[in-house]
């Protein structure tokens, strides 16, 4: 079915909550799932951010200096641009204004595939051939910060962002995008799109408000709990209950959540990958783990008793990088667009069609007055408070396959047993 046979009334988010490939995103995003985790990984290098104009090693030793790199390259009139299915505004033709609107005001051409199904998969075709200093085809990709963002960045396959060519994104980022955990000072990335993974539940069944992770432990919730199966989202969540914070975890903390999490298993019906939005709406389970931008979804749909909230201990933030290869063949370009969608205007074009946390919180603005769509623009999902902002944290970033494995014998038998 194509997106121009639904009604008119049918909103992008409940469009893409319909969209096998769209909803299967979370599932693959470590890897898919607990089980497969350990084999979607070769090796784990921890992301390191490197400032300014230094040169940087690669995994074969060599150097870049990144001066003389971006004094080397210049526009091309050409954009190679990889992304996910549904992550950018288009009309029922499949055409994106913001797009158009890049190529007459720059004169470059923007050829934009939708080739990125999950992380592993795209990352298990781009690196031989980044290993072996061949050009993967794209000059820009998005990539989420997880295992697959640690490798490029950890063997040197990005390209380090001339920062003296992004003044809208040092402008107009959020200041949650502008120095992640994962790649400090954003050196190599800036982000697309962020979510969050936080808690929902159903008003119409758990008799209150659920506000805290504690409120998961009480019996009157036993069998209704929905938990993640994927062991990253599982173990970060766990963290934050036991009042960790987990970018800065030890493995002492990692103790104290494994033994909530065995607290809590009394209460918890099933560890999920996707399905949990239908669980929650058919009343299987009254409270689950939750990912921002599928509760949206579900309420776009007509489902208001499934809230969304933030625990008051937090919520993990995770993000949507653009990126270029190191072999990129049009790398001016992409850095081009790259700080050309940070303007409060091409922010709020895309974001009104894909209703994910926006990175440029003035397109809340646009998306208000000049997009008339107060429905985007007041979400607080889309749009989230600083208060909401202040609670929310970054993934643990293991240091290496050990660290991994070590964390992998902590709570995948949380999720097996």
């Amino acid at each position: 079915m194509t997106r121009g046979s639904f009604d008119p009334a049918v909103t992008p988010a409940l469009l893409r909550g319909l969209t096998e490939s769209r909803l299967s995103r979370r599932a693959v995003l470590r890897g898919a799932g607990a089980t497969a985790g350990a084999a979607a990984v070769a090796s784990l290098l921890a992301a390191c951010g490197i400032q300014g104009t230094q040169k940087a090693s690669t995994s074969s030793g060599a150097t870049t200096d990144w001066t003389k790199y971006w004094a080397d390259h210049k526009k091309t009139g050409t954009l190679n641009f990889a992304n996910w299915p549904l992550y950018i505004d288009q009309d029922d033709s499949g055409k994106s204004q913001s797009l158009t609107d890049f190529t007459a005001k720059t004169g470059i051409k923007v050829n934009y595939k939708e080739v990125i199904q999950a992380n592993d998969s795209f990352y298990s075709k781009i690196s031989p051939l980044l290993k072996g200093d061949q050009s993967i085809g794209y000059d820009l990709i998005v990539i989420t910060n997880g295992w697959e963002l640690t490798e490029l960045l950890s063997n040197g396959w990005l390209v380090q962002l001339d920062q003296t060519k992004i003044p809208n994104f040092k402008k107009y980022a959020d200041r949650s995008v502008l120095s992640p955990t994962y790649d400090p000072g954003a050196a190599h990335t800036m982000v697309w799109q962020t979510g969050f993974t936080g808690l929902a539940y159903n008003s119409k069944l758990t008799g209150g408000p659920i506000t805290s992770f504690k409120d998961l432990i009480d019996p009157k919730f036993k069998g209704k709990i929905g938990m993640f199966s994927d062991t990253t989202e599982l173990g970060n969540a766990a963290l934050l209950a036991v009042g960790a914070d987990p970018a800065n975890a030890t493995q002492d903390d990692w103790g104290k959540a494994k033994d909530w999490l065995e607290q809590l298993k009394p209460n918890i019906a099933k560890f999920y990958d996707q399905g949990y939005t239908d669980a929650l709406q058919n009343g299987d389970i009254w409270i689950s783990q939750a990912w921002s931008g599928d509760i949206y979804q579900v309420q776009a749909g007509g489902h208001e008793e499934i809230k969304f909230v933030t625990p008051s201990e937090g919520q993990i933030m995770w993000h949507d990088n653009m990126c270029i290869p190191i072999t990129a063949e049009h790398p001016v370009d992409a850095l081009t667009w790259m700080d050309y969608y940070y303007q409060p205007s091409v922010a709020g074009t895309v974001e009104d069609y894909v209703n994910y946390v926006c990175p440029v919180p003035e397109a809340k603005e646009y998306i208000l007055t000049t997009l008339k769509d107060p429905d985007v623009a007041n979400s607080p999902l889309v749009f989230p408070s600083d208060a909401v902002l202040a609670k929310s944290h970054e993934y643990y970033v293991f240091k290496d396959r050990a660290d991994y494995e070590k964390w992998q014998d902590v709570f995948n038998p949380i999720v097996q047993s």
